[in-house]
């Protein structure tokens, strides 16, 4: 409820400063069963941007631990479904707290792969998880304003989703077929680039 509530606030707050957001390929989302999202990390609000996009599912969100350190950030983004996740050491309940919420069927999950905002460097976490909770992977990729003075300017905001990806549950997750998963997202991510704005510059500038 509270997840729903602050994602309709905020949808209005951006269309008020923005209004210029333009979301493709909605029907790519699954209509059933949870999901996993994946996409580049590029700017504090795409992940805002993707929730938003992916109206009306809901989804939990991994954090990094030091912004629950703030015990009115914490309450806030616990409420909005996010858990915290040490990336210097995730430990087992990085991939058992996802995986837990994604059989229960009642939110979905959004992951960064890149880990960090503009690293190209994926991580094996999301096909791990998609493998243990037998959900697929949606890629999608932003593009638009990557600072706040931005989207004031009402700078295009342009989210897409691509095919699912899919991990077998009975193949062996090997680091061959790791890599193999994390080519295939970044082909995703590169394909739907493409689409949106071949020429789109996620880096920014001084």
């Amino acid at each position: 409820m509270f997840f729903r509530t602050l994602r309709n606030f905020i949808s209005f707050l951006l269309f008020f400063l923005n209004g210029n957001a333009h979301y493709r390929n909605r029907e790519k989302l699954p209509t059933k069963g949870s999901f996993i999202l994946v996409a580049p990390h590029r700017t504090w609000i795409d992940p805002i941007y993707l929730a938003i996009a992916a109206k009306p599912n809901e989804f939990a969100f991994m954090a990094k631990k030091e912004l629950f350190k703030n015990p009115i950030l914490s309450w806030v983004i616990r409420h909005a479904n996010a858990f915290p996740v040490d990336r210097k050491n995730p430990g087992p309940s990085a991939i058992k707290t996802p995986v837990k919420i994604l059989k229960e069927g009642q939110m979905n999950l959004v992951i960064f792969p890149t880990g960090t905002r503009h690293s190209s460097e994926l991580k094996g976490g999301a096909a791990t998880i998609a493998k243990l909770s037998g959900v697929p992977i949606i890629p999608a990729v932003y593009q638009g304003p990557l600072t706040f003075k931005d989207l004031l300017k009402r700078k295009r905001v342009t989210v897409c989703f691509g095919d699912p990806i899919i991990v077998d549950k009975s193949i062996r997750l090997t680091k061959e077929r790791l890599k193999e998963i994390e080519l295939e997202i970044q082909q995703a991510f590169d394909q739907l680039d493409y689409e949106i704005d071949p020429s789109y510059n996620h880096k920014i500038t001084p």
